[in-house]
């Protein structure tokens, strides 16, 4: 499963430049980018009182993954 990246599936390098630089749109940008594998990522399988097994993004873990994201892009030195 190791997927080559190509150019459509990357971030352009001006949006990186911008987020490392603290630019909310462009730090939104990459969060959005990121947004379905932090949901993977965090999603957890949960059992109901009778066993049934159902799978839920916990919201915690999802909050702190991209908080982490955030001081990443802050602390990138695009230069």
């Amino acid at each position: 499963m190791n997927e080559k990246p190509t150019k459509s599936n990357l971030i352009p390098y001006p949006v990186i430049v911008l987020a490392a630089g603290g630019d909310v749109d462009a730090i939104n940008a990459v969060l959005s980018h990121f947004e379905g594998y932090i949901a993977v990522l965090a999603t957890r399988q949960l059992f109901d009182e009778d066993g049934n097994t159902h799978l839920c993004v916990d919201e915690t873990l999802r909050r702190r993954l991209e908080t982490k994201l955030i001081t990443a892009i802050l602390t990138f030195d695009a230069a």
